[in-house]
């Protein structure tokens, strides 16, 4: 997956950003950004009429890295023995009848929003395969595989690339960004099923590392150095117009000629006033800040928002390790279940959560913007001996809201211990194919990989009980 980065560090391709510089021959004026810049070709397939289709301009993902228990958030089971129902209780929602944790006070105040799926399932135990399969709707193969990285035959795409696969770039933004970091098992093992895949690279979405809530928070390569001029920079871009005309013949090779536009788009961002401005997280008042949380996911949130205002079709945000935790502060608890939930994640989650719902509901962007919340799987119904939850892909939650969606509703039941299904189950497919139906996309629409090969975008059916 190709990255803009807080620190140094080296690009998909082996090349350190120094070397990828010196071959361009321009260090000072950010032209590690041209590869992030690549415009699709797809064909879609026709439009079709039926409930929620084309509602949603964006979509912003969600992604609770970890596995968020479904006992503790979008499915309760108060009337379960307590190693089943754990700790915590349920409560109210302002939907009739929808109970959520007792840790989703600010939440709760927001299901009328919101479509609660309690019947996802994947059949996968092990989180790098099972969220691969949650990052692009199609299994790994073979299935509960741990540690497993990007090889075939797993190449899907993400739903980030299929988005830049289906849609230009708008006003010099990517169709498509992940921040704050990528998603990995402990010693930096990267997930499999976040980046094109099949499709190639150039649909790659574009990675942001960063950490909005910082003080000092800036993009570097959204940022003219502090000693380089606008004219200077016009007058660099001018001499790179020349240079490219000497190497024509070069430049009407493949890679080169690609090379060629991607950094003239990449001169566009750096200049372009709307795209700039959408990292100027500063800008927002302290009221809005605090709704959202002051810390990295909190501020990450926030900053999704301002991408989607800026253009930005889809932006995924990524649960950052609180390490202040057990687990390297991620929702994949083993053991100290209770105590993390309570005092670090649910919080977090809960306030940037709510705090989006709220604030696109406020602005008028929830009607055409749709927000998802998931994760690779749940959690086992038993508590196991480390007053922990297991790894679990048989049965658990997620929620969709916004445009496209019809709010206030359930879909899907549980057995009484939130172990398996019971109705509606669905699959990773299926929620592809909703994601994509409510963007105005088919899952019958046809991508084509780097042979020329075409596939369907998703091999599930929408989600019809959700979607209005």
């Amino acid at each position: 997956m190709l990255t803009i980065l807080d620190r140094p560090t080296s690009l998909c391709d082996g090349f350190s950003r120094r070397e990828a510089m010196r071959i361009g021959g321009l260090s000072a004026m950010g032209l590690s950004l041209p590869q992030l810049l690549q415009r699709p070709v797809v064909a879609c397939d026709q439009a079709e009429v039926s409930p929620g289709f084309g509602r949603a301009k964006s979509v912003i993902l969600l992604w609770l890295l970890g596995g968020p228990p479904q006992h503790e958030t979008w499915d309760p089971k108060p009337n379960a023995p307590k190693e089943v129902r754990g700790e915590f209780g349920s409560i109210d929602s302002v939907v009739p009848g929808l109970r959520v944790g007792e840790l989703m006070p600010k939440t709760a105040m927001h299901t009328d929003k919101l479509a609660v799926l309690r019947a996802v399932v994947t059949k996968d135990q092990a989180h790098s395969s099972s969220g691969y399969q949650m990052l692009t709707g199609v299994p790994h193969e073979p299935r509960s595989q741990e540690n497993v990285t990007s090889k075939a035959p797993n190449l899907s795409p993400s739903h980030g690339a299929i988005m830049r696969a289906l849609q230009s770039d708008r006003d010099g933004m990517p169709s498509s960004i992940s921040l704050p970091y990528h998603i990995a098992n402990d010693g930096e093992i990267v997930w499999p099923g976040q980046g094109a895949g099949v499709l190639g690279r150039k649909y790659d979405p574009w990675l942001i590392n960063c950490d909005p809530s910082r003080a000092d928070f800036r993009i570097p390569d959204l940022a003219l150095s502090d000693d380089l001029s606008a004219h200077r920079f016009a007058a660099r871009r001018t001499l790179l117009t020349n240079l490219d005309t000497v190497r024509a013949n070069v430049a009407r090779a493949g890679a080169a000629g690609r090379f060629h536009e991607h950094t003239l788009q990449a001169f566009d961002l750096l200049t372009g006033k709307s795209a700039r401005r959408a990292f100027e997280i500063g800008e927002e008042t302290e009221a809005t800040r605090d709704r959202y949380g002051r810390n990295r996911f909190g501020q990450s949130v926030l900053l999704a928002r301002r991408l989607v205002e800026a253009g930005t079709a889809l932006v995924q945000v990524n649960w950052t390790r609180v390490e202040a935790i057990s687990k390297n502060g991620s929702w994949d608890t083993h053991s100290s279940h209770f105590p993390d939930l309570k005092n670090h994640l649910m919080p977090r989650m809960d306030q940037a959560y709510s705090g989006l719902l709220q604030d696109l509901d406020e602005r008028g962007m929830l009607q055409d913007t749709l927000v998802v919340w998931l994760g690779e799987f749940g959690h086992t119904p038993k508590i196991n001996g480390n007053a922990g939850r297991d790894h679990w892909g048989n049965c658990f939650s997620i929620a969709l809201g916004g445009a496209g969606i019809r709010p206030g509703t359930v879909h899907g039941e549980s057995d009484a211990h939130a172990a398996f299904p019971v109705s509606g189950s669905v699959s990773p497919a299926d929620i592809t194919a909703t994601i994509f139906h409510c963007l105005g996309y088919s899952p019958e629409t046809l991508l084509h990989d780097q042979t020329g090969r075409p596939f369907p975008l998703s091999r599930g059916q929408v989600i019809r009980e959700i979607v209005g």
